[in-house]
């Protein structure tokens, strides 16, 4: 194992949890004898899909808002999404009280920018481009003196989501493994470090679309690998892996499983009927890996815990 300093460890995790109490939903924990059968295992549903925003990226959001000092605070916070995260750090700097300046490509969906404007953020556009978000939100901390918070390359952010498994392994102690999906792998690295450091003995996988599959390839090559041209109905993992998530995935992740865009609409479909929750694509990986036959292929592990990572979907478009 590498003698890399991760940007959070459990001590982190724990502290974040400690914050966030009472300020997030603690999820419930599902079960479904369908889904046991369908697995050859116990599945344990951690569902984030029933978090503030609807998914899990309101824990880290409000990890670093909250860490903020008060005169940080005052001048409001910044980040560049067209996601989830621009919706939980809006929301979390209008439970603060402070501005949030989101960066927005002008192609994000109306539904997504309503969303965010909603929840009190303050939105820019931009050019649908990494290049040009990215100035977007260094001109406007720039002009506003703000704190610029990412969607998941930031060491409370990391906490933040990892506080996820240490709910999941107080409700489900006798956990052999753990899935979570991989996009940038906030929520991956800090249920990483949470889960292997609470039991150390626990195993601990990623679950990523074929065709968006950098961390897989990273992990097979051992070294980063970048994203180039991802394809994936699982739009909310289209991101790379990042400078401080990829050493935590690289060293305290054992292996990231694939799943093709058809395993996701089936794992997606199975949970809407059978198990009752409205999970989006990027939420129904993690069921689409515990199902397929690679990972059914796996000795010693009797009950799994799988992180439904979110339930923001339109309901005008369907996937089947």
């Amino acid at each position: 194992m590498s003698t890399t300093t991760y940007a959070c460890d459990l001590a982190a995790v724990c502290d974040a949890a400690a914050r966030l109490a009472g300020v997030v939903h603690r999820t419930p924990v599902m079960t479904s004898q369908t889904l046991d059968a369908r697995a050859g295992r116990r599945v344990f549903l951690k569902c984030e899909n029933l978090q503030k925003v609807g998914a899990f990226k309101y824990r880290g959001a409000s990890n670093a808002v909250l860490k903020l000092t008060d005169a940080q605070a005052a001048r409001g916070v910044v980040t560049h999404s067209s996601g989830n995260h621009a919706q939980a750090l809006a929301l979390a700097a209008r439970v603060r009280g402070v501005p949030a300046y989101i960066v927005m490509p002008r192609t994000a969906p109306a539904v997504k920018r309503a969303a965010v404007e909603g929840y009190g953020g303050l939105v820019t556009e931009c050019e649908p481009n990494l290049a040009a978000r990215e100035a977007a939100a260094a001109e406007l901390v720039a002009r506003t003196g703000a704190t610029l918070i990412p969607p998941f390359d930031h060491e409370d952010v990391i906490a933040g989501q990892g506080t996820a498994a240490i709910e999941l392994l107080e409700d489900a102690p006798g956990l052999d493994a753990i899935v979570a999906p991989v996009g940038g792998g906030g929520l991956l690295a800090g249920c990483a470090v949470a889960a292997r450091g609470m039991k150390p003995t626990i195993r601990v996988f990623g679950a990523e679309p074929l065709g968006a599959d950098d961390a897989a390839r990273s992990k097979a090559a051992g070294e980063w690998v970048p994203q180039t041209a991802p394809n994936t109905i699982a739009d909310g993992l289209l991101t790379s892996t990042g400078r401080l998530t990829w050493p935590i995935i690289r060293d305290r992740v054992e292996r990231v499983f694939t799943v093709t865009d058809d395993q996701i609409r089936a794992a997606m479909r199975f949970v809407w009927e059978r198990v009752k929750l409205v999970v989006e694509p990027s939420g129904a990986v993690g069921v689409a890996v515990v199902l397929s036959d690679e990972f059914k292929a796996l000795a010693n592990i009797d009950a799994v815990g799988v992180v439904l990572s979110g339930g923001n979907v339109s309901l005008d478009k369907l996937y089947w």
